[in-house]
């Protein structure tokens, strides 16, 4: 068995290899109600080791969203198993529909369109939307991409699709580029995240704010959502990759 997993591990290395999290520093975008995330150097080499303190919220950069975060007595990010953080990768690319219309919506038609052409998603997958997005970062006025009045304008998942994929495909979880699930026109309407609630209601995660979405195949690859295990955390910056076929 140890010769088996040893072989296991040197194809996966020969594979791509592609790294789906940003860079974590003060000035990225993020959802405008947190602060910049502080770091102060505690110790430097002269002290004889170099530590830096961090101060953020858990939901900053590209992170990973347990049910808890908006759903009472729902799991928290310790609860996650393992092999949930390790699935099959689906990726719907809407990014020409969203370059064309920036208030776009990934719909039902969208994910059967997807299957008549990739096959069906199969059970227990994680599905990513990828709008492009994430080439505006790591500019903030382009990320939420304000107009005149103030009012953002950002794609997002159509409550539509969620509940398709989770009632109709039984998805583990999902991710996209944005900085929430739903659409900016879906918020203002609703006054609330409904796609983003009705996820996290139903025992999923998702991460949000990924990269490089366009370096990956429709079907094939495996993600790797790696994370501290953080007692009673609702969510934490992740380090996602996808490990291509």
């Amino acid at each position: 068995m140890a010769e088996h997993l040893a072989d296991i591990l040197k194809l996966l290395k020969q594979k791509e290899w592609v790294d789906l999290s940003h860079a974590f520093y003060p000035e990225i975008p993020h959802f405008p109600v947190f602060d910049n995330v502080q770091v102060d150097t505690l110790f430097t080499h002269d002290d004889g080791f170099f530590v830096k303190q961090y101060c953020f919220p858990g939901q900053y950069g590209t992170h990973i969203d347990a049910p808890v975060h908006f759903v009472k007595g729902k799991r928290y990010l310790h609860e996650l198993s393992l092999k949930e953080l390790v699935l099959p990768l689906v990726v719907i690319d809407r990014s020409a529909a969203v370059a064309a219309h920036s208030d776009y919506e990934l719909t039902v038609a969208d994910i059967l369109d997807f299957e008549k052409e990739h096959g069906r998603i199969a059970d227990q997958s994680f599905v990513a939307f990828r709008s492009d997005w994430s080439k505006r970062w790591p500019d903030p006025d382009a990320f939420s991409n304000k107009d005149t009045a103030g009012d953002a304008h950002c794609p997002g998942w159509s409550l539509d699709a969620l509940r398709f994929l989770v009632e109709e495909r039984n998805v583990a979880a999902i991710g996209h580029e944005t900085l929430d699930t739903d659409s900016s026109v879906a918020y203002r309407k609703a006054g609330k995240l409904v796609g983003e609630y009705y996820i996290l209601e139903q025992d999923r995660y998702q991460v949000e704010v990924l990269k490089n979405l366009d370096k990956l195949p429709p079907t094939g690859a495996v993600i790797y959502n790696i994370v501290p295990s953080i007692q009673d955390s609702p969510g934490f910056p992740v380090r996602s990759f996808a490990i291509l076929p």
